[in-house]
């Protein structure tokens, strides 16, 4: 049984944090790196891609993949971790309701 998310994000405040999270791949050419091979993306298909909800969503998803990486970005941001996952969640959610509407 899922427990329910507190202090969710509203969509707009998901979508910062997963901008965040994409400015903070793209400051590391390693991370960057990574995240470009694993997703099989180029740059300019990324910078194309920046403000898509399903990329701002799939950013986060490779970050909890990887909790070490998850646990810097959440540092540097100030957040905690379980703040990103509520994104992560928040962001699903805006994608199932354009799906259910669009």
């Amino acid at each position: 049984m899922r427990m329910p998310l507190q202090h969710a994000p509203d969509s707009e405040a998901a979508h910062t944090i997963a901008l965040q999270a994409l400015a903070f791949l793209a400051s590391d050419g390693e991370r960057l790196g990574r995240f470009l091979a694993l997703t099989g993306m180029g740059p300019a298909e990324l910078k194309a891609q920046a403000g898509d909800t399903a990329l701002l969503q799939g950013v986060l998803d490779h970050l909890m993949r990887d909790e070490s990486l998850l646990l810097v970005f959440a540092s540097d941001a100030g957040l905690k971790p379980e703040q990103v996952a509520a994104a992560f969640h928040a962001l699903g959610q805006v994608q199932r309701a354009r799906g259910r509407h669009g």
